[in-house]
């Protein structure tokens, strides 16, 4: 039996850019940087001062029968934008989804405000909240959101750093196309500006002092973010009986492990993750027309990237567009790759290539044509969105227009 078709039948966000998608594609498109100065808990001098910080979410103005206790900020985040999905996907008022519904969500840290707050607590010598526990799980915002709308299909977390949500999407993708299921629920979230959140990337040394620039001379690192993506994900036969509005096509998957190094980037592995996903999508390389590239702007990530795309694109890589809009949005890690799934999702509807902000100069070490500071009309069938992991864990997904 051949594999079912999947697509997407609808988008949320919340990002540094506001509430909802529009905000997101608007930002992305419009190359509006997401660099803010940070509001922060408690001062321990951290040296930067700016990150992508999105906006206080107040669960109860969304759910007022609901306890707030119970919600870290990530979890809230993440419900919040599975509310605009599940209204963009036309099920808000469907009842109960049941248990051919998965609930997926992808985060690379989960709950380190109230990890990080109980911590502080103990160091005082104050006892600990008696909901820290349900709120700290990993696995909490898959079962709000399961509670949320009576899943009761699959539910869980996949947690592999950056490429956490990009393999949410693959796994559920897989599973729709098994027959596990024949809906998903697929998020991506992450709430890692805390205190101590930012401090330890301080001390990693691969956060900008000014201003994120992917593939560009001069480029210093990244620009660290937060936020929540979700895409609801159906069978085509289950959208149509339905009369579904279809987003996109969700056609191919590829994920990979370099088993080489924590932090140093593998050619090979993300080369091969790329490949992979072409093949499951039955599309060859010459037919891709936009990458929406990982993109960090460290100096390692973007040469790396560069270099597999140009193994995989060959003489035409320079004829491709590659963006990162990670300067836009942040690099929300576990939440990177269903925030730029979106915006890929977006890319395709409106026919608009978003730009790569803050360039400078050309840096030979990455020749891809990744549209400096200003986004192109240009027409996108299909479009191919990268995710590589510190650990390395590569992830590629491969998207089609709907119609």
């Amino acid at each position: 039996m051949s594999p079912r078709e999947v697509v997407v039948t609808g988008i949320g966000a919340v990002t540094v850019a506001g509430l909802g998608v529009d905000a997101l594609w608007k930002a992305a498109s419009g190359g509006v940087s997401g660099a803010n100065p940070m509001v922060l808990p408690r001062d321990l001098g951290n040296v930067i001062k700016h990150a992508a910080q999105a906006p206080d979410v107040d669960i109860a103005d969304y759910l007022p029968d609901t306890k707030p206790a119970y919600f870290d900020r990530v979890t809230a985040l993440a419900l919040v934008a599975a509310m605009e999905a599940v209204k963009d996907a036309g099920l808000a008022d469907a009842g109960p989804l049941g248990k051919r519904t998965a609930v997926v969500v992808g985060t690379g840290i989960g709950s380190l405000g109230t990890i990080e707050e109980a911590a502080y607590n103990l160091i005082q010598g104050r006892r600990p909240d008696p909901l820290s526990v349900p709120r700290a799980m990993t696995s909490a915002a898959a079962s709000h959101i399961g509670m949320a709308y009576g899943c009761t299909g699959p539910s869980f977390v996949i947690s592999s750093a950056c490429a956490s949500s990009a393999q949410a999407l693959g796994i559920a993708f897989q599973m729709l196309r098994a027959g596990m299921c024949d809906r998903a629920i697929v998020t991506g979230a992450e709430a890692i500006i805390t205190t101590g959140g930012m401090k330890g990337w301080e001390a990693m040394r691969v956060l900008s002092p000014d201003l994120c620039r992917p593939f560009s001379k001069g480029r210093n690192g990244l620009l660290l973010g937060e936020g929540s993506a979700v895409l609801v994900l159906e069978t085509a036969e289950l959208a149509r009986a339905r009369g579904a509005r279809v987003r996109a096509k969700l056609l191919g998957y590829g994920t990979t492990s370099d088993a080489k190094d924590m932090l140093r980037p593998d050619v090979d592995g993300a080369s091969e993750a790329m490949a992979l996903a072409l093949e499951d999508a039955g599309i060859a390389a010459g037919d891709i027309d936009y990458v929406n590239a990982h993109g960090t702007a460290t100096l390692l990530n973007d040469a790396t990237e560069s270099e597999a795309l140009g193994r995989i694109f060959g003489n035409r890589l320079g004829s491709v567009p590659v963006t990162s809009t990670k300067p836009i949005h942040g690099h929300t890690l576990g939440a990177a790759g269903a925030i730029e799934a979106i915006v890929t999702i977006r890319a395709m509807e409106e026919g608009r290539v978003p730009p790569t902000i803050n360039f400078l100069a050309p840096d030979p070490n990455c020749p891809v044509d990744c549209v400096p500071n200003e986004g192109r009309s240009q027409s996108i069938g299909l479009a191919m969105s990268n995710s590589f992991a510190f650990g390395g864990i590569n992830a590629a997904l491969v998207f089609g227009r709907a119609a």
